[in-house]
């Protein structure tokens, strides 16, 4: 089974306590498979242990990636959560390690 990380590049950011979290494919044929298998749905169930509460997912063709938005994972954010990672960086290294299904349900 493939994971996220043999397709792509992620990448996060943080404000406030949502973190966005960038898919980059490797190819044009990568960022069809990970429209195709890689859902919100399925990336909020990645992130739920860590409270995560919506994600929300932004497909940009042009550049080949997807952009997810998850509201309420990183604990109130920078400023008030007592996580070691308050600015979610090591999210994208969660979300790369991902396998994805070898056919959408």
């Amino acid at each position: 089974m493939r994971t996220v990380r043999d397709l792509a590049l992620v990448r996060a950011g943080d404000k406030g306590d949502t973190s966005n979290l960038v898919v980059v494919a490797d190819s044009e044929a990568a960022y069809d498979v990970l429209v195709e298998r890689l859902a919100a749905d399925r990336v909020h169930e990645r992130f739920a242990h860590l409270g995560a509460e919506e994600v929300t997912r932004y497909e940009h063709p042009p550049t080949g990636a997807l952009n997810f938005v998850v509201r309420g994972v990183l604990a109130g954010g920078v400023t008030t959560s007592l996580r070691v990672d308050g600015h979610g960086k090591s999210l994208s290294s969660l979300l790369a390690g991902m396998e994805l299904p070898d056919e959408q349900p």
